[in-house]
């Protein structure tokens, strides 16, 4: 099985337990997610830990990591465990009906790679993540203590077309970012004056209006959830503007990658992975007492 050949050279150890006022915002991406675990092992070895995290797709299990203050844990199992066939492959498809072994990941991986659950659970930082209800079209979120976080990370990153929907409460969900790409809403909401917002494509990438054809076809049942398709990738292009102003204006911080990402979503090759990973570390590295200055005034 190939796995990243810096495999050893990974950051690892536990976050302080200091925290920081502040809410962070993690974009999803697939594998372009390696960018957003390098940009959160480089914090937490910093020491910034922040009050409260929201996540979608990607970013719901970048979440998982930082919150537990588990420095290169989720960096560890991407790199390590990509060709896996029970992680991402066809092992996954017949347990999960998906793409990535979700039950795989939790109930087998986890023995050999344990998360610091007490810690994950402790009530002092937020966790949510988002993912869209296909009855309403609308993205929703789950907050750690209230919900089943494993199951709606499992929703908030089943992809659609190639994953069956993960029924919470009898309703079924997908993705988060069929309906909300940027999880900025819920920061709005959280309480927080200071919000990090983490990007994984360059600032200048937008998308194309529309969706894919066949998504009236596969989900015909949900007009609410094809409507929300077809209008997702112009929100996420105002949704991306949006965000840079409001960093021009110093209301938040945003960082994203530093070069243009190669890394396409279902991407299987290691290196230019653990490269992409190297890419969010430094970024953050070299702008790290920006943020410090940001969250401080």
């Amino acid at each position: 099985m190939k796995i990243y050949s810096g495999i050893d050279r990974l950051p690892e150890g536990r976050a302080a337990d200091s925290i920081t006022n502040g809410c962070l915002v993690l974009e999803g991406g697939g594998w372009k997610g390696l960018y957003t675990l390098g940009v959160l092992d480089c914090m937490m070895e910093k020491g910034i830990n922040l009050s409260s995290v929201v996540g979608v797709s990607a970013g719901a299990l970048s979440a998982i990591g930082y919150v537990s203050g588990q420095i290169g844990w989720g960096a560890g199992i991407d790199l390590r465990y990509r060709h896996d066939a029970n992680y991402c492959g066809i092992g996954a498809f017949r347990r999960d009906r998906g793409i990535t072994g979700f039950s795989y990941l939790f109930d087998d991986i986890l023995k050999e790679h344990p998360l610091d659950e007490a810690r994950l659970n402790e009530p002092s930082r937020r966790l949510a993540v988002s993912a869209t209800n296909l009855l309403t079209g609308e993205a929703e979120y789950f907050e750690k203590g209230s919900c089943d976080l494993f199951r709606a990370v499992q929703a908030s990153a089943s992809v659609p077309y190639v994953t069956r929907p993960v029924m919470i409460g009898g309703v079924p969900y997908l993705d988060g970012g069929c309906a909300e790409k940027i999880p900025f809403r819920w920061s709005l909401s959280s309480g927080e004056e200071k919000t990090v917002v983490v990007r994984t494509r360059e600032l200048s990438y937008r998308r194309k209006p529309g969706a894919p054809g066949i998504a009236g076809l596969m989900y015909r049942k949900y007009p609410a959830f094809v409507k929300a398709l077809g209008s997702a990738n112009e929100e996420f292009n105002e949704a991306a503007d949006m965000l840079e102003r409001k960093a021009a204006a110093g209301e938040i911080f945003l960082i994203a990658p530093s070069k243009p990402v190669t890394v396409s979503r279902f991407d299987g090759d290691m290196e230019k992975l653990g490269a992409l990973y190297w890419l969010g570390y430094r970024d953050m590295e070299c702008r790290q007492n920006e943020l410090a200055a940001y969250l401080q005034n």
